[in-house]
């Protein structure tokens, strides 16, 4: 018997089907080991020694492995084709050799394949290797590192900066560039322009132009300053006859894409079908499992030339043989020493038309779609476009004036027909169709227009804009930036809006210390430089401790030196870094540190518990506080700032304040004291347009709206840290807006509580959890529901929780059973033994770690 490791049960089912009987096929459900998330971990005074741990899922992973070695004749590590792959591996031997699980003469063999297909599968143990030590070298630099930076950033920030959350060695090079672009856009000052755009018409068909040239001098974007010059080149321009000087018609090729790597696939399922980095590859690693498509981290463009041949016979097939090029096409990879796995991502059968993949979800259909257009197109021909361009003098307007226009006709379609392109201005402009034009003709003027028009800042970054960015820096690997992004979201130091990344204050709060304090360790240059080591050490050039070695003598003199500063240096520096930030010029040109309720103190950065805000410098006696957000963006009024009377409450005659703290803008009934009631301004409420009537329909919440008609106990409405709700017992529901908490009636609220107790949570005890998913299983179904604390599997009494980057709709029956083995795994086992009390029971085991399914970002 031989016994095989990959990592998860899915590739585990579906290999053992390929081996057959003589073969045990198991899975480590990713790492088995990691490095302690404690100091010490890692101790660069031993030589960078690294201490392991073994969780206890792994444990009980590790213990099946080594009850299946007993009997078996060979070990085969079969992890994935990667640099993490080759760690797991490495993991998996070292800790069996340590529990002394492998006989001295058992053979251990590493196979590798690309794809989870019966051939590629049988080739690779046709062939097997040891493990790569340079590749386990760089993933040891790479965790090393990592430990290393965040470990000793981390509590600097923590001191340093209050409210910080960590900071990674790649996290906060990306952090960096999403804060400067947004610094770009904020010193941005728009430029007025003008365009005038002259329509023609030759027999019959219209057509627009633009200027060219004036005067002899050629045009650009920004040539007309003011509406009087367009106005004045619009007169001329009507004033004239036309007649075409000149007519240029060029064919051109446009070539296909190279397949997909990681980065190119999540920009294009980003920007082609809005899916998050960390969602596709979700998706990706679904198919990979399941024999559908390659593997799916990888930083090749090239396929296999089985693969080439086979689109060759497909695209004659499906689109015609003229769509076949003479040759086959090779592509070349930009990343230096791209070793991460054999081949671009494409379809393991390039045959399985999307439209015959029947079992499917809507997303995972996209994404083979998307890959399996994008192999196609790779070996297609190149789409041929004949554009034109004809030059028209103006003639008799009293100035020089040229007009050009421009199109293009697709001659042939080539890869184009099956994969398009993403559109640019130039396109949009090119793609016009032109009449037919020739030298000599006279067209008419059918009317001029003027359009007025402002320069644009640079936009903001999108998911798939910084991952190219990131790729194009040399920054991090592409197989862990949809990690990376996902880590930046989840400590609160950027945020989506509509698809655009905007940095938190919080994160520019870290990345202003950073680039103060450790210049050099968020530089561009520097950390792409340390990618290229690693990848030097992956190549097996250079020793990964000397590396390591060089690092660390100056990263930990820098941290040394830190340690020893005062807060108020750091505020100093933040203050002068982010002063443009947190103090915008004011329209009027008055000073905007200025203290707006004591009229005298200067405003400055302040940090406090629970992170940093604005505050006074006359403080005690000006106690004026305001948020970072709030003053960067000048909206605040001055009511807002200081402490605003908007009037008195009606029945008790206590004024009511609008006040600002360090949380944001609050209403407050009475003078400051512990139990003054107050309200704070919901999102989307503007505090500078609040008002007495307002202020009293905040104070007066949480409001009664009635009793349940089927129990006679109260239902209250209200704003909480989620937002607006209305409550019955211990069920929550939301109301979908701010204004409905004022209005909802009785009807509407026990039908809310209803559906939320039908479908939305778990509600009041005992309330039903409607299943969002079922399967079929001997031991029982399974469910996926929606919790209270958030969506999870069932089955009889075992609940485990879905991890956050996990959606309900994409759980599969394997995902599920491997949750709930490792929640509820132990408890089964100690159930079937008779008698427990002659041992510790098994149910008193805690397993709060979920197993490693998916591997350890490398950021």
């Amino acid at each position: 018997m031989k016994v095989v490791i990959v990592e998860s049960p899915a590739k585990a089912k579906t290999i053992n089907k390929y081996l057959g009987k003589d073969f045990e096929v198991l899975a480590s459900f990713g790492h088995v080991r990691d490095l302690p998330a404690k100091d010490g971990s890692v101790r660069p005074d031993e030589d960078f020694a690294m201490s392991w741990e073994v969780d206890t899922n792994s444990k009980k992973r590790l213990a099946d492995i080594t009850r299946a070695l007993k009997g078996a004749d060979e070990l085969i590590l079969a992890t994935d084709p990667d640099r993490e792959g080759e760690a797991i591996s490495w993991h998996l031997l070292d800790a069996l050799k340590a529990k002394k699980a492998i006989k001295a003469d058992m053979p251990v063999k590493r196979v590798v394949f690309n794809a989870i297909t019966k051939d590629a599968v049988t080739t690779a143990m046709q062939h097997p290797r040891d493990i790569d030590a340079p590749l386990v070298d760089a993933y040891l630099a790479r965790r090393a590192l990592d430990y290393l930076v965040g470990f000793t950033l981390s509590p600097i920030l923590w001191r340093k900066l209050p409210g910080s959350r960590s900071a990674g060695r790649v996290q906060s090079v990306a952090l960096r560039l999403v804060t400067e672009r947004e610094e770009e856009i904020e010193r941005f000052k728009p430029q007025e322009y003008w365009s005038v755009i002259p329509t023609l018409n030759q027999t019959g068909k219209s057509f627009a132009t633009r200027l060219y040239s004036v005067d002899g001098d050629k045009t650009d974007k920004l040539a007309i300053k003011t509406g009087e010059d367009a106005q004045g080149l619009k007169t001329a321009i009507e004033k004239g006859n036309f007649k075409v000087a000149s007519v240029d018609r060029k064919p051109t090729k446009r070539n296909p894409y190279a397949p997909f790597t990681t980065s190119t696939l999540q920009q294009d399922a980003s920007s082609r079908l809005s899916l998050s980095p960390s969602r596709t590859m979700q998706i990706a690693q679904r198919l990979y499992e399941d024999g559908l498509i390659t593997y799916m981290r990888t930083d090749a463009v090239q396929m296999a030339p089985e693969a080439i041949e086979a689109a060759r016979r497909v695209i004659g097939k499906e689109f015609g043989s003229e769509y076949v090029p003479e040759k086959p096409r090779f592509y070349s990879t930009k990343a230096k020493n791209a070793q991460e796995a054999h081949e671009a991502i494409r379809p393991t059968d390039l045959g399985k038309h999307p439209d015959t993949l029947r079992n499917l979800d809507p997303d995972q259909h996209k994404i083979y779609q998307l890959i399996w257009r994008r192999a196609l197109a790779s070996q297609m021909r190149s789409a041929e476009i004949e554009r034109t361009t004809a030059d028209i003098d103006v003639l008799a307007a009293g100035r020089a004036i040229t007009l050009r226009a421009t199109g293009s006709v697709v001659t042939f379609p080539g890869f184009l027909g099956v994969y398009g392109v993403e559109k640019t201005d130039e396109d949009d402009e090119d793609g016009k169709d032109l009449p037919a034009l020739n030298v000599g003709d006279t067209p008419a003027l059918e009317n001029v227009a003027i359009e007025q028009h402002f320069t644009q800042p640079p936009a903001r970054y999108t998911e798939a804009s910084l991952i190219k960015k990131m790729e194009e820096l040399g920054i991090g690997r592409p197989s862990t930036y949809a990690a990376t992004l996902k880590t930046l979201q989840d400590r609160d130091y950027i945020k989506l809006e509509k698809r655009a990344i905007m940095p938190e204050d919080r994160g520019r709060l870290v990345t202003a210390f950073l680039q103060s304090f450790f210049t050099k360790y968020v530089e561009y240059g520097f950390t792409a430089g340390l990618e290229e080591e690693l990848d030097e050490i992956s190549a097996g050039e250079i020793d990964y401790k000397e590396v390591l070695r060089r690092f660390w003598k100056d990263f930990s003199h820098q941290a040394d030196e830190i340690k020893d500063l005062r807060v108020s240096e750091v505020l100093d520096a933040l203050n002068d870094l982010l002063g443009h930030h947190i103090f915008p010029e004011r329209p009027d040109g008055t000073d905007p540190r200025l203290c707006p309720t004591c009229g005298t103190g200067q405003l400055s950065l302040k940090l406090g518990k629970y992170g940093a805000f604005i505050g006074c410098s006359n403080y005690p006696e000006c106690r004026h506080t305001q948020q970072l957000a709030e003053s960067a963006t000048g909206q605040a009024s001055e009511a807002a700032q200081g402490d605003g009377v908007l009037g008195a409450d009606p029945e008790t005659g206590a004024e009511i304040y609008l006040k600002t703290g360090r949380f944001g803008p609050y209403v407050q009934l009475g003078e400051d004291a512990k139990d003054a009631k107050r309200s704070s301004i919901p999102k989307g409420w503007d505090a500078g347009s609040m008002d007495l009537e307002k202020a009293l329909k905040l104070l007066s919440l949480p409001r009664e709206v009635g009793l349940h008609p089927e129990d006679g106990k109260p239902i209250s409405a209200g704003i909480g840290r989620y937002g607006p709700f209305v409550l019955h017992e211990k069920t929550y529901a939301n109301l979908p807006d701010v204004e409905e908490v004022f209005t909802v009636g009785l009807n509407r609220a026990v039908d809310l509580i209803a559906q939320k107790r039908a479908g939305g949570g778990r509600g009041g005890r005992g309330a039903a959890v409607a299943a969002i998913q079922t399967f079929e299983h001997d031991d029982g179904p399974i469910t996926v529901r929606a919790g209270r604390y958030g969506p999870y599997v069932n089955q009889g009494k075992v609940n485990a929780t879905l991890p956050k980057d996990l959606a309900p709709e994409a759980v599969t029956l394997e995902k599920a059973l491997e949750l709930i083995a490792a929640k509820g795994g132990s408890k089964s086992k100690a159930k079937a033994k008779p008698k427990p009390a002659a041992k510790k029971p098994a149910a008193k085991k805690t397993a709060t770690k979920k197993p490693a399914a998916k591997k350890k970002a490398e950021a």
